[in-house]
């Protein structure tokens, strides 16, 4: 199991600070009726662990995995979103996911989908507290209305349990693009679209 407070390129310590509770407010953001947590053991706890900060050591709540030790999230966003950073908060046992995947804007992913290569990927270590931060590479993710998060393994134990999953960013809301307004000819005019041969047909005619 990786030591507490370790830290590599990619990661770093926070301490706790009121701006802390502001960059990690990407939660609110969240499509929840639509969000998707694959493998869980009880249906929409997946929901659950994207909470306030302020709430991310409120242990009531959390998402265990069900058949094996692997979760998959599919987060759809109300608009667009720069993520610049993620914060994982498990226990310190077995079932502390030991390494997560990110995708971006491929909705509805499954298991058979992660085969391909992630667009990010971290090993993790043991966040009891919420203080370690994955910063994401913000080339990457700067325009995200989808993001897919893969927890493939933990610690050593059979399940995966997940407290807490911060998501920090900005937001944007989505661009609701206006009806184009065009002027078609519903009707022709026969007069537009005068035929020389007819008109001299109808004046012999005449």
């Amino acid at each position: 199991m990786a030591p507490h407070g370790h830290s590599c390129e990619g990661d770093k310590n926070h301490d706790e600070t009121p701006e802390m509770g502001l960059q990690y407010s990407l939660y609110s953001k969240i499509d929840k009726n639509n969000l998707e947590c694959l493998n869980e053991a009880s249906e929409g706890s997946g929901k659950t662990v994207f909470k306030p900060w302020e709430e991310r050591l409120n242990f009531t709540d959390y998402v265990e995995s069900d058949a094996d030790e692997e979760l998959l999230f599919n987060i759809p966003f109300t608009g667009n979103v720069k993520l610049k950073g993620i914060i994982i908060v498990g226990e310190d046992s077995g079932s502390h996911p030991s390494k997560m995947r990110l995708y971006k804007n491929r909705p509805h992913m499954t298991f058979d989908d992660v085969t391909v290569a992630a667009d990010q990927e971290f090993e993790l270590h043991t966040d009891l507290s919420g203080t370690l931060e994955y910063s994401t590479k913000i080339v990457t993710f700067s325009t995200v209305h989808h993001l897919t998060l893969h927890f493939p393994s933990n610690f050593g134990a059979d399940q995966t349990r997940i407290y807490y999953i911060g998501l920090k960013g900005e937001y944007q809301e989505a661009h609701r693009h206006g009806v184009t307004i065009c002027t078609y000819e519903a009707r022709p005019n026969v007069y537009d679209h005068k035929n020389p041969l007819e008109d001299s047909v109808s004046h012999q005619i005449q």
